[in-house]
């Protein structure tokens, strides 16, 4: 055999061995909806991404620094399971009926658990997850043995946990194993009319959370610089439903309210790094970019806590807050989906009448004293201007 075969030989156990990698690759699924975060993501801010009390979800499943908080998991299983018929041996089954679709809404591989450990896993996480909503929306529930609830502090920590984008279990089967609970329950109508969304809102309701190089085109004007054109800002209808929707119309500016928190910055960054991964239109990215260019200083942030858009402890922290996300974020000009507002600003200010106006306001009549004090000169200089004509006419 010379060498010419030798080589043949190779490459056909080469082509074999690759062939073989191909056909087992992983069927990639249209349900893929949790993400691990991108490394140069993570880099800039870990801390950010990483979860300090509570796992959910198989990326970092038994993680030392974490398995503190599986006791709690079991504890809140344990009460949830004495207040259903539904026997433990149903749920699990109904979790391994469900096991590829779970797997298939991440975004990888989940090697490390076998069916068994990854069925378990999926339930103690998300039984954990609906009770903690339970016990927020009915009160009634919150145990003598519960340390997350009766201890403020650690329920803030853990709450934070949950807004991670790689803590995160597949929302379908919060909302299934929360119906297959209300098949039978030991109280009659304990869950009537609630469903796994409505007390997962009231939490969040309960919560309001409070997106980049920037193309000079666009020219979003600072609040000060709005103010200082005659524009008037207030809090968006309470009608609205989206933090997103900024709207301006006959020289006022509507944001929809919003609170800052410790955590702000952290659930917004998670929730950017959702919106680019999963591929939605990015309305978040949009929104970060709007308010980043509105509140540059901590006068843009004044204006709106004085026009109560904004409640906070500390001004400064707002700027800080949209400003740290900015590197996150890309403005796309030709899709900007405030540009309509923009523009309309953006000619609002050109009009001098409007700076007239609000100087004039800002200057001479901002108190009830110096609106009097104007009026009376005003008075006064006509008065002598009659009298000047009047004796004019005399002569």
């Amino acid at each position: 055999m010379d060498d010419s075969e030798d080589v043949s030989i190779d490459m056909e156990k080469l082509a074999d061995t690759l062939s073989g990698k191909l056909e087992t690759l992983r069927h990639l699924s249209k349900d893929c909806s949790i993400y691990r975060v991108a490394e140069p993501t993570r880099c800039s801010n870990p801390s950010h991404f990483t979860p300090r009390m509570v796992s959910i979800g198989p990326f970092r499943h038994g993680k030392e620094e974490l398995k503190a908080s599986e006791e709690h998991k079991q504890r809140y299983l344990k009460y949830f399971l004495q207040r259903t018929k539904v026997r433990m041996e149903r749920f699990l089954s109904f979790i391994k009926e469900r096991e590829t679709k779970l797997r298939n809404c991440y975004a990888e591989t989940i090697r490390n658990l076998g069916s068994n450990e990854f069925v378990a896993m999926v339930l103690v996480d998300a039984v954990f997850l609906i009770e903690f909503f339970l016990r927020f929306y009915k009160r009634k529930l919150t145990t003598d043995d519960d340390r997350i609830f009766r201890k403020p502090q650690l329920r803030k920590r853990i709450w934070h946990d949950f807004l991670l984008l790689e803590n995160q279990p597949p929302l379908f089967i919060l909302n299934d194993l929360f119906d297959l609970a209300k098949t039978v329950t030991d109280e009659d109508a304990f869950y009537e009319n609630i469903s796994f969304v409505k007390i997962t809102c009231f939490w969040f309701r309960s919560q309001v959370l409070v997106f980049l190089p920037l193309d000079e085109n666009q020219n979003i004007p600072s609040v000060e610089e709005l103010h200082e054109a005659g524009v008037k800002f207030k809090p968006a209808a309470g009608s609205t439903k989206s933090l997103l929707d900024i709207n301006f119309n006959q020289g006022i500016l509507e944001i929809p309210f919003f609170k800052v928190y410790d955590n702000t910055e952290r659930a917004y960054r998670n929730l950017l790094a959702f919106e680019s991964m999963h591929g939605y239109d990015g309305y978040f990215n949009d929104y970060i970019i709007m308010m980043a260019c509105l509140i540059s200083c901590p006068k843009d942030a004044e204006l709106l806590v004085q026009n109560e858009v904004i409640r906070l402890g500390n001004t400064e922290t707002v700027p800080t807050v949209f400003g740290n996300l900015d590197p996150d974020c890309t403005l796309n000009s030709y899709n900007f989906q405030y540009s309509g507002v923009v523009t309309n600003l953006q000619a609002y200010r050109k009009l001098p009448w409007h700076k007239w106006k609000a100087t004039l306001k800002r200057n001479y009549f901002n108190t009830p004293w110096a609106s009097i004090s104007v009026i009376a000169a005003v008075i006064l200089l006509l008065l002598t201007a009659t009298q000047t004509v009047s004796s004019l006419i005399a002569l």
